[in-house]
C-alpha cells in the first residue's frame, strides 16, 4: 500500500508542472537559480535577503523575510517556488503580471523607473539585454525629460498593443 500512497504523491506534486509551458518553466528554473544564493536546493531567508541586495535593496526587515517564507508550506525547493507562482498567476492578467514584475523595481510606487537604473538591472542580471536591446526598447518607450520610464505605460502596450491616452 504504502508505494502506491508515494506514487500518488509525486503525480499530484508533478500537475504544477503541466500549468505552464516548457519554456516558463525553464525562466522560472532560471529565476530560481538566481534566489538560491547559496546553491543548495531551497530559498530561505538568507537567500530572499542576498536577492534583495542584489536587486540594491540593503535594508530588508527579517519580519518582511518571515512573511514572504511563511506563504510556503514548508521549505521552498523549485516544485514549491513553481506551484506559488501558479498560485499567484492564477486568474491574473498578462498586464497585471508584467506590472506586478516592474513594481520589484519600484518599490515607493511611482509608477515609473530610472530609465539608466532599469538598463542596468536588464544589462546585468538574468537574461542579460544587449546594448542593441536596450536601444531597441528606448527607442520604443524613450523615457521622459526627468530620465524616467513609464513602465505602466509600457506595461499597457505590451499587453494590448497601443497607447492609453
Amino acid at each position: 500500500q504504502a508505494p502506491k500512497k508515494a506514487k500518488k504523491k509525486i503525480e499530484g506534486g508533478s500537475n504544477v508542472f503541466s500549468m505552464f509551458e516548457q519554456t516558463q518553466i525553464q525562466e522560472f528554473k532560471e529565476a530560481f537559480t538566481i534566489m538560491d544564493q547559496n546553491r543548495d536546493g531551497f530559498i530561505d531567508k538568507a537567500d530572499l535577503r542576498d536577492t534583495f541586495a542584489a536587486l540594491g535593496r540593503l535594508n530588508v526587515r527579517n519580519e518582511e523575510l518571515e512573511e514572504m517564507v511563511k506563504e510556503a508550506p514548508g521549505p521552498i525547493n523549485f516544485t514549491v517556488f513553481l506551484t506559488m507562482f501558479g498560485e499567484k498567476l492564477k486568474g491574473t492578467d498578462p498586464e497585471e503580471t508584467i506590472l506586478n514584475a516592474f513594481k520589484i523595481f519600484d518599490p515607493e510606487g511611482k509608477g515609473h523607473i530610472k530609465a539608466d537604473y532599469i538598463k542596468e538591472m536588464l544589462m546585468t542580471q538574468a537574461d542579460r539585454f544587449s546594448q542593441e536591446e536596450i536601444k531597441q526598447m528606448f527607442a520604443a518607450f524613450p523615457p521622459d525629460v526627468s530620465g524616467n520610464l513609464d513602465y505602466k505605460n509600457l506595461c499597457y502596450v505590451i499587453t494590448h498593443g497601443e497607447e492609453k491616452d
